[in-house]
């Protein structure tokens, strides 16, 4: 019974939660609105914020492969300072790549709350040619926005396999600070390379996709 009690206590405290937030994004909506920002260009103004985010990814993960790179190449190095140069690039990769991951779900919330309330305002309509007009703008809206959000999504689940190789030699090297620490490093060089060279392609694409769907929303 305890265990069963703390489960329903931890699923209700979810639901709190969500709830909470759910209402604090209702009422910050409704409050831009009455001052004359509405869900649209917040969507906007997210989406770029999205983009930037993934550009400033782009940059960090290449300067941490530099960095990676430069340790590599170093035979007789300070390995001590070459294991904090490798983890702090770490850190900043993973505070980057959660940072993409933030911006790409408040671009999801404002576009779930936008169309919700488009597809609402539809019914309003008495005129049949202005509501037919506004189903296929809001079913064109949305295609492009899907779209948009897959190559999102995509770039983001590139940087799992770089982060996971960067942690996995960061630790190796933390626990074996020696010169087989730097060979496994060599070893998983241009893997991780590979990986990044992949994870840029993908952000390109997907800043590619948001800049045009900015354009198209203006």
């Amino acid at each position: 019974m305890p265990g069963n009690q703390q489960k329903i206590l931890k699923i209700f405290a979810l639901l709190l939660i969500a709830l909470f937030i759910n209402g604090c994004s209702k009422t910050y909506y409704s409050a831009m609105e009455k001052i004359g920002i509405h869900k649209r260009d917040i969507m906007v103004d997210r989406v770029e914020a999205a983009r930037d985010s993934q550009t400033e990814a782009q940059e960090q993960f290449k300067t941490a492969l530099e960095q990676f790179g430069s340790v590599v190449e170093l035979k007789n190095t300070d390995l001590k300072k070459a294991y904090d140069k490798l983890s702090r690039e770490y850190t900043d990769c993973v505070e980057a790549s959660d940072e993409v991951s933030a911006r790409i779900g408040k671009v999801e919330n404002v576009a779930n709350a936008l169309f919700d309330e488009w597809e609402e305002e539809i019914k309003l309509y008495r005129n049949k040619g202005l509501r037919d007009s506004s189903k296929q703008q809001l079913k064109k809206t949305r295609v492009r926005y899907r779209d948009m959000l897959a190559s999102m999504h995509v770039a983001e689940k590139s940087m799992e396999p770089v982060l996971k190789t960067f942690r996995d030699n960061v630790l190796f090297l933390k626990h074996n600070l020696n010169a087989q620490a730097i060979g496994s490093l060599q070893s998983e060089f241009l893997s991780l390379e590979k990986d990044i060279d992949t994870l840029i392609d993908n952000m390109n694409k997907a800043i590619r996709e948001s800049n045009t769907f900015i354009a198209q929303m203006k």
